[in-house]
């Protein structure tokens, strides 16, 4: 079964990663150049394997210099606090005015937990769960302060109202926190949840937690046969699959501009490679494989990461994005001004302010 919602809205994202970058500035760049393509949102990837500036204070940096599109670092949920995690998380939701987003991912080796030296490394399908656990109480800490809990009345020197505060008294496999949040709840209620699904072990995490879902797919079939699966376990989870939204994630090279592209590489879909599936060819016929796996219900988007950064985000912008908006399948302008709301997401009620104080 295709959502309806699938073939009426294309989304489109982009990475920004940029090796060995540490200006700020070469990030707002991107993003800016991004938003003018009006893309849903931008990545920045971040892991303990290798040096790199932190992804979600650099996302905080270019939330100011911004205005509409979604920021999305990566968070690692192994080896970090919780509490800490949904507070930076919640923290660049207030910055970014309604547009963060978190990238959930695990750390598996041991040579990271020798970074931290708390435990051992763990299996992926254990640390899936335990990602699981911490999207769920981020949830619960989100929605511990209700969204009318500030009063800050300087008449009688009240600055919260302590009946709209609420404890969430979590425990997990690993963790246990007890709440409130530090942080009042974000502008989006929930900043948006992105897994990336391609490992089986990640799905289950995805279907149960994920607002979008990224799917490393080499064909249509492979990437609609993903999102049918995602979309039966959310349901199984009791969520509604149509509030899923699986987007293809494709590396790109649009270094051969003008020519087509290579055997394999247009309108027949990408080609597997080492680091995943790789579109490389020009910008015309990237924009030809998006609207047919879009308009075929396939996916509802692609996530898409530039091979050579600063070109291959200007063509796609410039070349592939103009033509898409060109056909009416894209957006000319931003209709809303959060990530929610570009993604078509509704803002999630408070499960505390709902049933009165039961998780």
């Amino acid at each position: 079964m295709t959502s309806s919602h699938g073939r009426g809205l294309l989304h489109l994202a982009a990475a920004i990663d940029q090796e060995a970058a540490y200006d700020v500035g070469s990030y707002v760049e991107s993003a800016r150049l991004a938003e003018r393509g009006g893309l849903d949102f931008v990545t920045l990837g971040d892991t303990f394997t290798r040096p790199g500036p932190d992804a979600l204070a650099v996302l905080s940096g270019v939330a100011p210099a911004t205005d509409r599109i979604g920021l999305v670092p990566t968070v690692t949920t192994t080896h970090t606090e919780p509490f800490h995690v949904q507070a930076a998380v919640a923290t660049l939701d207030w910055v970014s005015r309604g547009r963060a987003g978190w990238r959930i991912d695990v750390s598996t080796t041991e040579g990271e937990a020798r970074l931290f030296g708390r435990r051992h490394a763990a299996p992926a399908d254990e640390l899936w769960r335990e990602a699981g656990e911490v999207a769920d109480v981020a949830a619960q800490l989100w929605d511990s302060w209700e969204d009318d809990a500030e009063i800050r009345d300087l008449a009688t020197g009240r600055f919260i109202d302590r009946d709209k505060l609420h404890y969430v008294d979590f425990t997990g496999s690993a963790f246990s926190v007890k709440g409130p949040s530090i942080v009042p709840r974000p502008p989006q209620g929930h900043p948006v949840r992105v897994v990336d699904a391609t490992e089986g072990h990640a799905r289950r995490t995805a279907a149960r937690y994920a607002d979008v879902v990224l799917v490393r797919a080499a064909s249509a079939a492979q990437a609609a046969a993903v999102r049918e699966q995602l979309r039966r376990s959310a349901q199984e989870f009791g969520r509604d699959p149509d509030s899923l939204r699986v987007f293809a994630s494709l590396l790109v090279d649009l270094g051969d501009g003008e020519h087509a592209a290579e055997p394999g590489h247009g309108g027949g879909g990408p080609r597997q490679t080492v680091q995943g599936p790789l579109y490389r060819g020009g910008p015309v016929d990237l924009a030809e494989l998006i609207a047919n796996w879009h308009t075929n219900g396939i996916v509802d988007g692609f996530h898409l990461t530039p091979t050579e950064p600063r070109r291959d985000l200007e063509r796609l912008v410039n070349g592939t994005v103009a033509l898409l908006q060109h056909r009416g399948l894209f957006r000319t302008f931003y209709p809303g001004s959060t990530l929610r709301e570009h993604l078509g997401l509704a803002r999630p009620a408070n499960q505390y302010a709902v049933t009165g104080g039961a998780s």
